[in-house]
C-alpha cells in the first residue's frame, strides 16, 4: 500500500483536472466502503484528465488499480472522520471551491473563456465538485489527526539523504522568489463621462431597435472573454466570483430590460436579461473599460518613486507598503508575492511575465525595480515594483542549500508510514466490497482480506 499514495499526488490531481468533468456514460459500482460507494466512471473520468495532463509521460499500466486504491483510502478515511466528528464547515468548503475556480480562472485567462470551455457555469462547477471537497476536507482532518504531533528530527533528514542514489538527487533550475507593488491609475472623469455617454447611447440603440444589443456587444464591448458572443453569460444569483454589483444590476431587471449604465470594479457596464429561471439567468452586457492617459500612468509613477525610496531607506517594510499602496487583489493575500497557478512562490522563469523577465538580469537579490508601466492579462494598465526576494543557481540537490525541501520528503515519508501502519490495523474496521473484475490488482490485497470478511458480513 505504499502508493497509498500517492494519495498527496492523486487527491490534488483530482481537483486540478480541466473540469470537463463528466467522459463517462456507461456506469457501475465497482468498489463500496461502509456506506460510500465508488463508481466506475469516478476512476475512468481520473485517468482521462491524467492522461490529458500528462501526455508527455509514460503513466502505469496498472494507473487504474492504484486509482481505485486511492479512492478506497479516500473514503476509509472520510467514514472515520464522521465517526470521529472532523469538522467540514460549509464556509470552509466554500472557501476550497473559491481557490478552485480562481485556478481555473488562472489557466483560462477569464471567467468568461472558462465557462464557455468547461460548457458550465461558475455555479454548476461548484455545485459538481462541492460533494467531493467536502469529502477532501473530512479525509484531510482524519490524515491530520493521524499524523498527531510527527516531526521529523535533523538526524531522520541526514539518514533520509544518505539513501538517496547520489545520481537519483533533483536537479533544480534557477528559482526565484519575487514581489510587486502595483498601482492602477484611475481614468479621469471626462473619459468616465465619455464611457457612460457611450453606453447611454447604446441603450437607446438596442431599446428602440436600431441595433441589437448582440450586435452592439460584439462592435464595442472592452469584455474579451464574452466579446464574440454577443456578451452572453450564464450568471447564478449566489456566485461569488462575480462582482457583488453586477449580480444585483441583472436580477433587478424583468426578461428583456436594458439595465442604466453602472459601475462595477472592472469598468462600465450594461446589461439585458435574456431570461431568469430562479436563481440562475442569461444574460448579455456591454463593458467598457475606461482608458488612462499618460498624465495619470505618471502621476502613480511618481507615487511608487516615493515609495520605492522608502523601501530602499528602510523606512517601510515591503509588507508595509503591499498593504497601503497595492491594487492587485491576487497578490494580496500573499503579501505581495507572485504565485504560479498551483499558488507556490518559489517560481521558475517561465513562471515569470516576459517584462518582469527582462528585469531579472538587472536586478540583484534584495533590490527594488524602478516603477515600471505594464498591462494585465485584460489589457488593463498599471505601474508596479519589482522586488527580488531570493534566487537560487541551478544545483544538484545537497543539504547545504536545500535542507528544508529535503525535510519535506522526509516528513512525508514518515507521514506516509504513519498512515499505512493505520490502514494496516485498522482495515478491518471498515466493510468493504470490491468487485471481482477488481481483485486481480495486487495493490488491493490489503483491502481484499477486508472485502472478503466484508461480504461474509452481509
Amino acid at each position: 500500500m505504499k502508493k497509498v499514495i500517492v494519495f498527496a499526488f492523486l487527491l490534488v490531481a483530482t481537483f486540478t483536472a480541466n473540469a470537463q468533468l463528466k467522459h463517462v456514460v456507461a456506469d457501475k459500482i465497482i468498489a463500496t466502503v461502509g456506506d460510500k460507494i465508488i463508481l466506475k466512471s469516478d476512476i475512468d473520468n481520473k485517468i482521462f484528465d491524467i492522461k490529458r495532463n500528462n501526455s508527455a509521460e509514460e503513466l502505469p499500466d496498472n494507473l487504474d488499480c492504484l486509482l481505485l486504491e486511492q479512492a478506497i483510502a479516500l473514503k476509509a478515511l472520510v467514514s472515520q472522520a464522521e465517526k470521529d466528528s472532523i469538522p467540514a464547515s460549509d464556509d470552509a468548503v466554500e472557501a476550497d471551491l473559491d481557490k478552485q475556480v480562481q485556478y481555473f480562472i488562472n489557466v483560462y485567462g477569464s471567467k468568461e473563456m472558462m465557462e464557455r470551455v468547461v460548457g458550465k457555469t461558475v455555479f454548476q462547477i461548484k455545485e459538481e465538485f462541492r460533494p467531493a471537497f467536502k469529502e477532501k476536507r473530512l479525509a484531510e482532518g482524519e490524515r491530520e489527526k493521524i499524523w498527531g504531533n510527527i516531526r521529523i528530527t535533523p538526524e531522520e533528514v541526514q539518514a533520509y539523504y544518505n539513501k538517496i542514489p547520489k545520481d537519483s538527487l533533483h536537479f533544480y533550475e534557477s528559482e526565484i522568489e519575487v514581489g510587486q507593488i502595483v498601482i492602477f491609475p484611475k481614468p479621469s472623469r471626462d473619459v468616465e463621462a465619455y464611457m457612460m455617454d457611450q453606453l447611454k447611447e447604446y441603450k437607446e440603440q438596442a431599446e428602440n431597435g436600431t441595433k441589437s444589443f448582440e450586435s452592439l456587444a460584439k462592435l464595442y464591448s472592452d469584455d474579451p472573454g464574452t466579446k464574440e458572443n454577443g456578451g452572453l453569460i450564464e450568471i447564478n444569483r449566489n456566485e461569488k466570483t462575480i462582482d457583488p454589483t453586477f449580480l444585483a444590476k441583472a436580477f433587478a431587471l424583468k426578461n428583456g430590460q436594458i439595465s442604466g449604465v453602472f459601475k462595477s470594479k472592472f469598468g462600465y457596464h450594461i446589461i439585458k436579461m435574456e431570461s431568469k429561471r430562479g436563481d440562475d439567468a442569461t444574460v448579455r452586457h456591454i463593458l467598457k473599460i475606461p482608458q488612462v492617459s499618460s498624465y495619470e500612468i505618471n502621476q502613480a509613477k511618481e507615487l511608487l518613486d516615493s515609495v520605492r525610496t522608502l523601501l530602499v531607506e528602510g523606512k517601510m517594510t515591503f509588507g508595509e507598503a503591499v498593504d497601503k499602496y497595492s491594487e492587485d487583489e491576487n497578490n494580496k493575500f500573499t503579501g505581495g508575492l507572485i504565485a504560479n497557478n498551483e499558488f507556490s512562490t518559489s517560481l521558475t522563469y517561465d513562471d515569470l511575465d516576459k517584462d518582469i523577465l527582462f528585469m531579472m538580469d538587472t536586478l540583484k537579490v534584495g533590490q527594488f525595480s524602478a516603477p515600471v508601466e505594464f498591462a494585465d492579462y485584460r489589457g488593463k494598465r498599471g505601474v508596479r515594483i519589482i522586488y527580488l526576494i531570493s534566487k537560487t543557481e541551478p544545483h544538484r540537490e545537497n543539504l547545504k542549500d536545500d535542507y528544508d525541501k529535503v525535510a519535506a520528503r522526509a516528513l512525508e515519508e514518515k507521514k506516509n508510514e504513519a498512515l499505512e501502519k493505520w490502514f494496516t490495523e485498522r482495515v478491518t474496521d471498515f466493510y468493504i466490497k470490491i468487485d471481482p473484475d477488481y481483485l486481480k490488482c495486487s495493490e488491493l490485497k490489503k483491502w481484499t482480506g477486508s472485502a472478503v470478511t466484508g461480504a461474509s458480513k452481509k
